[in-house]
């Protein structure tokens, strides 16, 4: 998929946003999102198709389209953004806060910013306004706060997108990403990529469509701000002090602190050139060799944060962490029935193509009034799913469903409709703040119930837009662990949700985990690296994973062989 795709996108969806705030017509407002998600979720190169082929995309786009195609930006959208303050379009991105409030503060109070909203609201001057009750008020500031702890800081989906593209623009001997990247953090402040190669790097790398900003440049390192908004570090190391230099960058700052002491110790030096006693060199080429030095087992990055990792090695008792190559299916996707983009059979063809050993479909339930789920089409996509499992002896299709779980912890559908579906999946998609003590018996109220195998995103976050919700979670996981359900850990990178302190904490209760992308389009399926990445956090083993099991161990575990046939 080309990067025009996600560029385009993410032009109709500003403009879906700016034309809301202008008062537009909330129907066009939403055929704008509708487009964007088509088309950033199109497998094909957008350059080399007729957006008009595109699902949700008519003329009137088509047309807008092709122009930011031709010249990157069109005209209504240069209109609007001459129209609408920049402070006012951050406003919106509070949590809670819609367009029209925004653009209400705005016109009638001055309010430009999250933060002199913050100081509105601190300083008493929403009292009385319409709309703006306490509660309102309080889940404002949370949110505003939300945002600025979040500051800078992207998901891993925009980290590793805009790494790839840096490697793949550097004709280096070798190269590769180090820093909290490689650690597989789950929000990114800056990307550290270590090179092999001739000083030109630095000219060529300066030089790249993606480089906003040269901020330093020498012969050894160059820094530059991005088209996304973050900094790239590139650092020349010397090919023999490749895997020093690695360990060094790859950090964590915590993790570095105590394999230097323990150089240190036996009279040794730890440094990016290399493990030196005196000046004699013990080791410097690989990672391998200088753990191994240090009597020490290799340690995998997304370990290294000073979490224990450091006793295990030195015992050999590091985990076998699990892989994306591990992983036989996927328990939570979604289809145009609801709020996907691609068809079932794309869908399904999509993920035999991944060499699935099985797939389960599981669109939203009716409670989530817009997607417009009934009964009759859940039987008829179970009807069509039989069809389709003739075309795929090989890959075991599951029929489920991605219910909602209501606050007061029940789910859409009775029990003898949830009890056809082989795998279902339960979520918070709704009243994101109640208080602690309702949210635990919200989630514990669902996991015991005996027709729910998966709760889905259980925090319910989303990076730089939502906070979690707050719950007990010790008391949520030790229920799971009591009634056999699952925990997900949603692998869209803007959620990844459980995230891994939480994982950690889940498995210290006896719960099992499945990987999911949790896809609205073909492209999306690929996320589960992403979700892989917060499990290692986590040091989960396959045997963690209910996705990594055999297809009949996995059966045994949803209840029984009533799966479809």
């Amino acid at each position: 998929m080309g990067r025009a795709n996600d560029e385009a996108a993410a032009a109709l969806q500003e403009y879906a946003e700016l034309f809301a705030l202008n008062g537009g017509d909330a129907f066009r407002v939403r055929s704008y999102q509708k487009a964007a998600k088509s088309i950033a979720g199109f497998p094909g190169d957008l350059g080399e198709t007729d957006v008009r082929s595109i699902p949700g995309v008519g003329e009137a786009i088509a047309k807008k389209v092709e122009e930011f195609l031709a010249r990157g930006s069109f005209r209504q959208l240069d209109d609007l953004r001459a129209r609408v303050p920049e402070g006012v379009r951050r406003l919106t991105r509070i949590p809670s806060l819609g367009p029209k409030k925004a653009l209400f503060l705005f016109q009638e109070l001055g309010i430009d910013s999250p933060a002199a909203l913050a100081e509105a609201i601190r300083a008493g001057r929403l009292g009385g306004v319409r709309g703006f009750g306490a509660r309102t008020e309080e889940n404002l500031l949370k949110g505003i706060e939300h945002m600025e702890r979040s500051g800078d800081r992207v998901h891993l989906g925009i980290a590793t997108d805009l790494a790839e593209r840096v490697v793949g623009s550097l004709p280096a001997e070798r190269i590769a990403v180090a820093g909290s990247l490689r650690r597989m953090r789950e929000t990114i402040g800056d990307i550290d990529v270590l090179a092999v190669g001739d000083p030109g790097l630095m000219d060529l790398f300066a030089r790249q469509p993606y480089v906003t900003e040269v901020i330093a440049k020498g012969e050894r390192k160059t820094s530059v701000r991005t088209d996304r908004g973050l900094q790239v570090d590139l650092r020349l190391v010397p090919a023999e002090s490749w895997g020093a230099a690695m360990v060094y960058f790859t950090g964590s700052k915590e993790h570095n602190v105590r394999i230097r002491e323990m150089a240190v110790r036996k009279g040794w030096k730890l440094s990016e050139y290399g493990l030196f006693d005196g000046e004699r060199l013990i080791a410097s080429e690989t990672e391998e060799e200088i753990y191994q030095a240090l009597g020490m087992e290799w340690v995998p990055p997304a370990l290294r944060e000073d979490g224990g990792e450091v006793e295990a090695a030195l015992r050999g008792g590091l985990p076998r962490l699990v892989e994306l190559g591990d992983l036989r299916g996927d328990l939570h996707t979604h289809t145009d029935l609801t709020d996907g983009i691609a068809s079932l059979e794309d869908m399904v063809a999509a993920a035999a193509a991944r060499g699935y050993s099985y797939y389960a479909v599981t669109d939203h339930a009716p409670d989530l009034v817009m997607q417009r789920m009934t009964l009759d089409k859940a039987l008829a996509q179970r009807a069509r799913i039989a069809d389709l499992q003739a075309k795929y002896p090989d890959m075991r299709l599951l029929h489920g469903s991605e219910l909602n779980i209501a606050p007061d912890g029940s789910v859409d559908w009775p029990a003898e409709v949830l009890a056809g579906f082989d795998v279902c999946v339960a979520s918070v998609h709704s009243h994101f703040t109640q208080s602690r003590e309702e949210m635990t018996r919200r989630f514990v109220a669902a996991c015991e119930n005996p027709h729910v195998h998966v709760i889905g995103h259980p925090t319910t976050r989303k990076i730089g837009k939502r906070p979690p919700v707050d719950a007990d979670w010790d008391a949520v996981f030790r229920a799971a662990a009591r009634t056999g359900t699952i925990m997900e850990i949603d692998s869209y990178p803007d959620r990844a949700d459980l995230p891994s302190d939480l994982v950690r904490l889940a498995r210290h209760h006896g719960v099992t985990f499945s990987i999911d992308s949790d896809s609205h389009a073909i492209p999306h399926l690929a996320h589960q690296r992403f979700g892989v990445g917060i499990a290692q956090r986590a040091w989960l083993t396959p045997d963690d994973v209910v996705n990594t099991w055999p297809l009949d161990r996995l059966l045994a575990r949803l209840g029984g062989d009533h799966a479809t046939p």
